[in-house]
């Protein structure tokens, strides 16, 4: 946290900087056209409004512009609607956040370790995020998948991530199961429950659970990806059954009513309250995600909230407490980074350079650090690489913390990644006090091992795989009661292989390369690991 002397200094280049909307709009001009989609924006400071601006077209067919009215879904902000309704009725007596899950819902596996409804609110449960289960075995959201199929592969799949508790690893899991709990122990849906208990006393009139993409709702913006021609398209995760983890549609306007009730709650007070603390602690330290809300710092100030991303729309509602600043982005168009956006509009409205701070010495250190670099105790895998002149790893920004230390916001997660580059050109990893280790991969990968060829699975996953050695490439399928996947395998160490679906693969490959999962090869077993799946092992098949 800044002191008063730093913060005054901001204040300083704040007021003295070129107009504020002015600077925000030039962060949005890419999507202020007339033929793409875009965002529409708030930024209050203090309560007061100091930016409002609307970019880029709800339906590009006919030229209809983003609006205060316009629809649109707000992705994994839905979270923090079911946690909250959840401990409404906590505070009823018709559950316990300490109530083990299966007391609400026998038919799930029994877990190593018994989980909770708080486990599931805080991102602690270590159960496997159904979404990268769904991907893993090439389950498209563009393919029936109703609640139903997706209570099914949770039912199929008893192995977890780690024990209850013993780590932090978002999952959407968690709050698919909360909406059942909740529905089961009110008898009322989801919507009933949203409508009587948050939206309609705080006048959030277009908020709602929209459960399909081919729903019609007034004032509904089209949602847009784009094609492998580059050309915008209509993204529909058709087969999808959205639910209590991201199915919420709302407006600007909504979303500010709402920014406003966790400034100062009119309904909810004691519960948002708990929602906005560590929701767990970890190692021994308080978790950054507390309950359906995720904590996080940038430059120094501290903020609360949360994302979203979900069929083309991706949203950031975030409030940077120290500053008195609230952020609002809704943007119907994945080609838009909210998360970053939201810290370019902070910098925008202290005066201050776009981009994390970086000294000098570390400008000059990360370009000879470009590569892959790998973990062997959790087979984490990034990589470093420059876009405009600003160094990424893994995609995501860092920020210069101490001289000499990093930190890695992990926006498709919760919580940061400390690096510390060594003299040896490795670099020493924090992960909630978890020390790791990153050595840098060779530039020239071996081949992959002609022993990793055969059949693997585990009947208690409703998991198969097969590794297939061919003339010009190696290649994964994964199968499942109701899916496969199609992937080709990268090898980057000895036994080290780096998925990508097929689908996704793209000929020639970037460098650097892009992958969803790693495997390791061992001699009886391979072992799954990335994005939100941990040590998935699937012994040899004879």
């Amino acid at each position: 946290m800044m002191t008063e002397d730093q913060l005054s200094t901001l204040e300083d280049n704040s007021n003295s900087s070129a107009d504020l909307s002015v600077r925000i709009d030039a962060l949005f001009a890419p999507w202020a056209k007339a033929d793409c989609p875009g965002a529409v924006v708030a930024v209050r400071r203090d309560g007061r409004e100091i930016h409002r601006g609307y970019y880029g077209l709800a339906h590009l067919p006919h030229g209809i512009p983003l609006s205060r009215q316009s629809v649109i879904r707000i992705g994994s902000q839905t979270k923090q609607f079911t946690v909250l309704l959840a401990m409404m009725l906590e505070t009823e007596g018709k559950l316990s956040l300490q109530d083990d899950v299966r007391r609400h819902l026998p038919w799930l596996p029994e877990f190593p370790r018994t989980v909770t409804l708080q486990h599931l609110a805080a991102n602690v449960s270590g159960l496997r995020d159904y979404f990268e289960i769904m991907a893993l075995v090439g389950q498209s959201p563009l393919s029936p998948t109703p609640v139903a199929l997706q209570l099914r592969m949770l039912r199929e799949h008893a192995a977890v991530n780690f024990p209850a508790g013993d780590d932090l690893s978002y999952s959407n899991t968690g709050f698919l199961l909360l909406q059942q709990v909740i529905e089961q122990v009110s008898g009322r849906s989801y919507n009933e429950l949203l409508h009587d208990r948050i939206t309609g006393p705080l006048g959030m009139r277009n908020t709602r659970l929209m459960k399909h993409d081919d729903e019609i709702l007034p004032n509904l913006a089209d949602h847009h990806t784009r094609g492998p021609d580059g050309r915008w398209r209509r993204a529909f995760w058709s087969g999808y059954e959205a639910n209590g983890d991201g199915g919420i549609v709302s407006t600007l306007d909504d979303m500010l009513i709402w920014l406003t009730n966790l400034n100062d709650p009119s309904i909810g007070a004691a519960e948002l309250a708990r929602m906005a603390q560590s929701g767990a602690k970890v190692n021994g330290r308080p978790s950054p995600y507390g309950l359906g809300l995720y904590r996080s710092t940038y430059r120094g100030y501290r903020s609360i909230g949360h994302g979203g991303t979900m069929a083309g729309a991706k949203s950031q509602g975030e409030r940077f407490l120290d500053l008195g600043l609230d952020i609002l982005i809704l943007a119907n168009t994945d080609e838009i980074a909210p998360f970053l956006m939201a810290r370019r509009i902070v910098d925008a409205v202290l005066g201050l350079p776009p981009g994390p701070p970086h000294s000098t010495a570390a400008g000059a250190r990360f370009p000879a650090a470009t590569g892959l670099y790998h973990d062997e105790t959790t087979d984490d895998v990034f990589a470093i690489a420059f876009k405009n002149g600003v160094p990424l790893v893994g995609g995501d920004e860092i920020e210069e913390v101490e001289p000499g230390v990093f930190e890695r916001s992990l926006q498709r997660s919760v919580g940061s990644l400390r690096l510390i580059p060594r003299p040896d050109g490795d670099i020493d990893g924090d992960w909630l006090g978890r020390k790791r280790r990153y050595r840098r991969l060779d530039d020239m990968a071996p081949a992959v091992p002609a022993n990793s060829a055969g059949r693997y699975g585990d009947p208690t996953l409703a998991l198969e795989a097969e590794i297939m050695l061919e003339a010009d490439a190696a290649r994964l399928r994964i199968r499942s009661s109701f899916a496969q996947l199609d992937a080709v395998l990268r090898p980057v160490a000895p036994g080290l292989l780096l998925v990508q679906p097929a689908s996704e693969a793209k000929v020639p490959e970037p460098e650097p390369p892009t992958w969803r999962w790693v495997v390791r090869v061992l001699p009886d077993s391979i072992l799954i690991n990335g994005g939100r799946i941990m040590g998935l092992r699937l012994p040899r098949l004879h």
